[in-house]
């Protein structure tokens, strides 16, 4: 797979392996609930994930899928594939207005705290046929960051089921730690480049069956993956990455970090602009 900002090809012996970071789940205060249900913060605790929430109206997400639409064929003209498209509200202001969003912004930060942001932003689109999957894994696996009071939330800009390859969780995993995993072989196809084997043995499978416009709430050590779209339909999400803002991230990824929500007392996150391309 051709590197990317949010999931690299890491081999041992970089700087990410020999980070120290605190690689340990931390709950949400169900007593802060304000969009999310008491319950659904119980859930988060418990499961390791939130879903679904409405993000965008059907009006407003056929506006998104046509702006992703025109964003994908500029990338596959210029030589690049359905997921290329990533850290991408550094170069474009309308995904940067989706990373900004308050009604997802306020989701999250009943889960992470009053002081929240921003910093990754990926489109994960398997084309109708497109053959490969995502294999179980951790999203912290792949990210300086510590500790890891972090979470991704999947937009579907498309509708996403068992079809047409729609998210998988492991419930509960993100209570083990961080998993030891292996490097997947090209023979795999899989869209990433780690496998956790006996994924299942840790928890229950879940469907993040999504209708377009609808996102869910994963923490960072919850296993996920996905399987192969073999269907005719495409299947397009945007994967919109979040942390507490006291979190410090290694490897200057802190330049792509924007405080969305209270302050960033240690002024650790650079703050970028909204891009001026659209």
């Amino acid at each position: 797979m051709t590197a990317t900002t949010d999931f690299k090809v890491i081999p041992e012996d970089t700087e990410l392996e020999r980070l120290k970071r605190d690689l340990k789940f931390h709950p949400a205060d169900p007593a802060r609930a304000k969009v999310l249900t008491r319950e659904q913060i119980e859930g988060y605790n418990r499961d390791g994930f939130v879903r679904p929430f409405t993000a965008y109206s059907p009006d407003q997400i056929r506006e998104v899928r046509g702006y992703f639409d025109r964003l994908l064929e500029k990338t596959i003209a210029s030589g690049g594939n359905s997921y290329s498209i990533s850290t991408a509200h550094m170069k474009y202001g309308g995904v940067y207005d989706i990373l900004t969003n308050p009604v997802i912004v306020d989701h999250v930060a009943d889960l992470l705290g009053d002081d929240v942001v921003a910093w990754g932003s990926h489109f994960f689109c398997k084309m109708p046929g497109d053959g490969r999957a995502v294999a179980w894994h951790q999203d912290a696996s792949y990210w300086p960051l510590s500790p890891s009071h972090a979470v991704t939330v999947w937009l579907a800009i498309d509708d996403a089921d068992l079809d047409n390859g729609c998210m998988k969780f492991i419930a509960g995993s993100h209570h083990s730690g961080h998993l030891t995993y292996r490097r997947s072989t090209p023979e795999e196809h899989n869209v990433l480049d780690q496998t956790v084997e006996n994924a299942e043995s840790y928890g229950t499978v879940v469907l993040d069956d999504l209708k377009a416009g609808q996102a869910s709430i994963h923490n960072d050590l919850l296993l996920h993956g996905s399987e192969a779209n073999m269907s005719t339909r495409r299947r397009c999400g945007l994967t919109l990455r979040y942390a507490a803002a006291y979190v410090t991230a290694g490897m200057n990824w802190n330049e792509k970090g924007i405080v969305v929500r209270g302050r960033d007392a240690a002024g650790h996150w650079k703050n970028p602009p909204r891009p001026v391309v659209e």
